[in-house]
């Protein structure tokens, strides 16, 4: 299903995937359709604030849509709930899919004014929209926000997602800081990731089976899927910014801001002699007139096949994750969710 946000055409793109016919199958995709349309109202709606101008910030990013794929999570392993008996609380659902987004969507304008971008979800980004100071207050007004909405739910969800937070902010930090020193830079990657991106997506999937009454086996099994996909989802998405043209963002915004995603530090790890140039241009950011040339040669490299494995590597050890989780549509959107984050050209 496709959900229209106020600004027009679709870039809000929450779907789950068609299933069989069978009656109980129908029943679940129109249970979370329902509740994706809901959850799309009060991501905006918690977002308003008491002035124009905070609100019309706070907004900015949320109302360009995305891929939301933090509340698919929620809405898939609360589905869980259906075949385990324990249907799942539709209230508690829309209100940790909220959290969750917002706590995201708040991070993006943090991270938009320390990258400096200048694009954002394929519309100006809010700190080139307003200014630096703004922006960050903008984020900061959603994290409360997200906060608000989480302490409706009870102590467990503040409990847990102020521990993602500082998970999420410290990931922030040790990427803005780099590796110490001894310290692996490619082990290092992978520990930023897993604090800054995974840590969310895995309390998505956790606070989903949490609204639907699921036995602690049960949500830890969840968490430890999120966290897997969400490194994977992350992997999929830093090798889009090399290997597509078709994105939210100018193609190779990494290696102009000098990011060095999981590829690059593959390169310069096996230090092979016929890539001397390619090192030679990920010792700095790229200047723009380099571009192409770096494109090009991280595109022909052999790191990108060995990217791509390692993500396929990851999204099974998460499918083995749920995989004694109860059969039905749920699990099946779930797995569907798992493989479509980490398969993704574009």
């Amino acid at each position: 299903m496709t959900i229209l946000t106020p600004d027009g055409p679709p870039p809000v793109t929450t779907s789950f995937p068609p299933l069989s016919s069978e009656p109980a199958d129908t029943a679940f995709l129109s249970w979370a359709g329902e509740t994706l349309a809901e959850i799309e109202e009060q991501i905006l709606a918690t977002a308003e604030a008491d002035s124009t101008l905070v609100t019309e910030m706070a907004q900015h990013i949320p109302s360009a849509g995305g891929k939301r794929f933090r509340p698919l999570l929620v809405v898939g392993a609360a589905g869980l709930g259906f075949d385990a008996g324990s249907p799942p609380d539709d209230v508690a659902v829309v209100r940790a899919a909220v959290t969750v987004e917002l706590t995201h969507v708040a991070s993006l304008y943090h991270d938009d004014v320390m990258d400096e971008a200048d694009v954002r979800r394929g519309r100006p980004s809010a700190n080139k929209q307003y200014d630096n100071r703004l922006s960050i207050m903008a984020g900061d007004f959603l994290f409360a926000r997200a906060s608000s909405a989480g302490a409706l739910l009870g102590i467990d969800y503040v409990s847990y997602q102020a521990g993602t937070f500082a998970r999420l902010v410290q990931g922030q930090i040790a990427e803005l800081t780099g590796p110490a020193a001894g310290v692996d830079p490619v082990e290092h990657h992978l520990a930023v990731l897993a604090d800054k991106t995974a840590s969310l997506i895995a309390t998505s999937a956790r606070f989903g089976g949490m609204a639907a009454g699921l036995p602690s086996e049960q949500l830890e099994a969840l968490t430890r899927f999120g966290e897997r996909v969400g490194v994977a989802f992350q992997l999929a998405d830093d090798l889009i910014d090399i290997t597509s043209d078709v994105t939210g963002k100018p193609s190779g915004a990494d290696l102009r801001e000098g990011v060095l995603t999981l590829a690059p530090l593959l390169v310069l790890r096996q230090a092979r002699a016929e890539d001397a140039r390619l090192r030679e241009l990920l010792a700095a950011p790229v200047a723009p007139a380099d571009l192409p040339e770096a494109l090009d040669l991280m595109r022909r490299h052999p790191v990108i096949d060995e990217v791509r494995e390692e993500i396929e590597r990851r999204a099974q050890e998460a499918l083995a994750e749920i995989a004694p989780l109860p059969d039905g549509p749920a699990k099946q959107c779930l797995e569907y969710l798992a493989q479509a984050a980490v398969r993704r050209r574009s």
